[in-house]
């Protein structure tokens, strides 16, 4: 049996974080905020074969892009492998991961999405949607890789966190944007973990007014707009990040941070792509990424 599954690559702008509630349940922690899914991400093959006398039931694999750690993908499969008998099951899993892992695109995210969708189909557990996502959402907090990112590449799309939450607890707001590319480049990664740790009394208090503000606009320019001003307040801007925002703004082009990575991005109307591409083709230190918004989010693929 085989299945296959893609989740969104998504960049978080600005956000509140929310780690503590009365019941101590991972569904309900997680994070407000507001960001965006892009056409990349991760496409997760699992196939399942008998395990005979193979000493390990279960194989994970990674195209493209690596991630250093399997313990997202080993949180997921072990919550599924509750579900059913499969004690004589071998389990096949491969991700292909298309966007750098560790540069605030939501990669472990978008790695416990699609294993979720394509385990499910693959070993008939036939979990409602929402159930899904959850096993995914929890496998991401309980393993520090994230807060909200699964909750906003399930839904997809320019989205505003409203309500912090696993899908089906929490709640996005999505804003509709007309056709607009989505231009950004990475420089180097930063760990998430570390810093969810060490800022997060000074994240909160901006992040929780900028959900507010947003809300009232929906607008791509000022998300941007908020997003730099968010990274300068937390102090995530490095020199290389610096100058680059300068040289778009003197080009009058509108720019934002990825949290958690030296990333910086632009969403800009499709007929200026090629100006920023130019602006960018002369930092040959970093990856560029061109894409567009995905607005379907998470889904289980034909195969």
């Amino acid at each position: 049996m085989e299945a296959m599954a893609f989740c969104p690559a998504h960049v978080t702008g600005f956000f509140k974080a929310h780690l503590e509630d009365d019941h101590n349940t991972l569904e309900n922690l997680g994070s407000m905020g507001a960001g965006f899914s892009i056409k990349e991400g991760v496409t997760t093959r699992v196939r399942t074969d008998t395990r005979d006398n193979r000493e390990s039931n279960f194989r994970i694999t990674t195209n493209g892009y690596q991630s250093d750690k399997t313990d997202v993908s080993e949180y997921v499969l072990n919550e599924f492998l509750k579900l059913g008998e499969f004690s004589n099951t071998f389990i096949d899993i491969e991700h292909s991961i298309s966007v750098p892992v560790g540069y605030g695109l939501g990669s472990s995210s978008a790695v416990a999405l699609s294993l979720s969708f394509a385990l499910d189909k693959v070993l008939g557990t036939k979990l409602d949607k929402t159930r899904i996502g959850q096993i995914a959402h929890n496998a991401e907090v309980n393993c520090k890789t994230g807060l909200g990112d699964v909750l906003a590449s399930y839904h997809g799309g320019f989205e505003i966190r409203i309500k912090p939450g696993a899908p089906g607890i929490g709640t996005v707001e999505k804003i509709d944007t007309d056709k607009i590319s989505i231009v950004m480049i990475c420089f180097s990664p930063i760990s998430t973990n570390k810093f969810i740790k060490e800022r997060l009394s000074q994240i909160n208090g901006l992040g929780g007014k900028m959900v507010g503000r947003l809300l009232e606009s929906k607008n791509y320019e000022h998300f941007q707009d908020m997003s730099l001003e968010f990274a300068k307040y937390v102090d995530v801007m490095t020199p290389r990040m610096e100058k680059l925002v300068e040289d778009l703004s003197e080009n009058n082009i509108k720019c934002g941070v990825a949290l958690f990575g030296e990333t910086v991005f632009s969403m800009i109307p499709k007929e200026n792509e090629s100006n920023i591409l130019k602006i960018l083709q002369k930092y040959d230190d970093g990856i560029i990424i061109k894409s567009e918004l995905d607005n379907v989010g998470a889904r289980v693929l034909d195969n």
